[in-house]
């Protein structure tokens, strides 16, 4: 296995097959970043989302996806080009994955693309031990969905984060207060179907814990693009908290908990969530 790789397993403590997958997709994530670096992807774009948080500030929940946005609208930005950084920097650490992009359908304006290998191939590079990897099906496939917004929302304001693993290396981020505006919209906007997103809930906490305000006019940018924002005043502290009451008393937190759960290491952190919890946090949310 190489050298790098063991170093960056070191920290996870690994003592089931979530842990090692959960580590891996992090691995896998960065080593992503580092290869998009190289391409010069974040000359165009930003990182954000649940694993910017995560990988660059410190969320202490794991997270799936990769998600970017471009610094300024670009209609016919050419995503492709960037994928193949991808791919070489994964093969260079001898990681055997496929990085594809996924066809359009329609106008969205969010373009993605996947990162996928076999579970059981990866299990057995980084030296599972063998009792995880006999209990990993064959045909398991970890997969990370890559997502860039052609489109985005105005308003927000970008800072260079530094990396140390694999190597050295700087990430194009949005600042914390605009993660906060992004989680925020999701928390209002997001379509449930069957699934209640308890990742967003948790990163709610999170900010809110960590004194991180959430940047209004980011997020009046993104309600009024996506149809969720047509009055005729800025958006206010008040009318944020007034939304995610409206909100928190149609979610079933239960199910909540069911969605986050396997992202963290301390599952003791939620069991206190009810609506009445949730509506004792967002009467300390700040904003700027």
């Amino acid at each position: 296995m190489n050298e790098i790789i063991i170093k960056m397993l070191e920290k996870y403590a690994c003592h089931s097959v979530n842990d090692y997958e959960n580590a891996l997709k992090e691995i896998i994530q960065e080593i992503a970043l580092l290869g998009l670096w190289r391409g010069k992807f974040f000359e165009k774009a930003a990182f954000y989302g649940g694993t910017a948080l995560r990988i660059l500030y410190g969320l202490d929940r794991f997270s799936q996806d990769l998600d970017f946005s471009l610094l300024k609208t670009e209609p016919g930005f050419n995503f492709s080009t960037y994928l193949p950084f991808i791919a070489q920097e994964l093969k260079g650490f001898d990681f055997d994955v496929t990085v594809q992009e996924k066809i359009k359908t329609d106008m969205n304006p969010i373009l993605s693309a996947f990162i996928k290998s076999s579970t059981k191939t990866l299990f057995l590079k980084i030296n599972t031990p063998d009792s995880f990897y006999r209990m990993t099906h064959t045909m398991e496939t970890l997969k990370i969905k890559v997502e860039i917004d052609t489109n985005p929302p105005e308003a927000f304001q970008t800072e260079s984060k530094l990396l140390l693993q694999p190597i050295p290396f700087y990430v194009n981020t949005y600042q914390r207060p605009d993660l906060f505006a992004g989680k925020c919209h999701a928390l209002l906007c997001r379509k449930w179907k069957n699934r209640v997103k308890g990742r967003d809930w948790y990163d709610l906490v999170w900010y809110i814990s960590h004194n991180i305000p959430c940047r209004l006019l980011h997020l009046q940018k993104r309600l009024e693009q996506t149809g969720h924002w047509s009055e005729d005043h800025s958006l206010t502290l008040s009318d944020l908290q007034r939304l995610l009451q409206e909100r928190i008393l149609h979610i079933n937190f239960n199910k909540a908990k069911e969605d986050v759960i396997a992202f963290l290491k301390n599952p003791q952190a939620i069991e206190m969530w009810s609506t009445d919890f949730f509506e004792q946090v967002i009467k300390k949310i700040s904003a700027c």
